[in-house]
């Protein structure tokens, strides 16, 4: 027991070090699946709690890792834009608009 608790209070501190929006919520929902799996996975051998505290933990460390490499790339796309033709330009947009020929006219 005093071992799952470890896993347990070590995943907490290693997801709080990531607190982007979708950090959180992977971290909320591979907790959930990972509990849910690792309950039943556990269950199997006669450790249910053990199996579910467990599966919680690490569902929580991959969710938020997933969410953190998904708050990173919506970073890296606010600091530039595709132009048209499917071209990247790292500083900001310029004010605008397309026309209805599909030409981009700035203010």
């Amino acid at each position: 027991m005093k071992k799952n608790m470890l896993i347990l209070l070590t995943s907490v501190s290693l997801v709080s070090c990531a607190t982007g929006p979708n950090a959180q919520t992977g971290s909320v929902i591979g907790a959930l699946a990972g509990a849910g799996v690792g309950g039943i996975v556990g269950s199997q051998s006669g450790r249910g709690l053990e199996g579910a505290a467990i599966g919680a933990g690490l569902g929580a460390l991959g969710g938020n890792a997933i969410g953190n490499a998904k708050d990173q790339q919506n970073s890296r796309s606010q600091q530039g834009y595709y132009d048209k033709q499917g071209r990247w330009h790292p500083q900001q947009q310029q004010q605008g608009y397309y026309d209805r020929y599909g030409n981009y006219r700035y203010y």
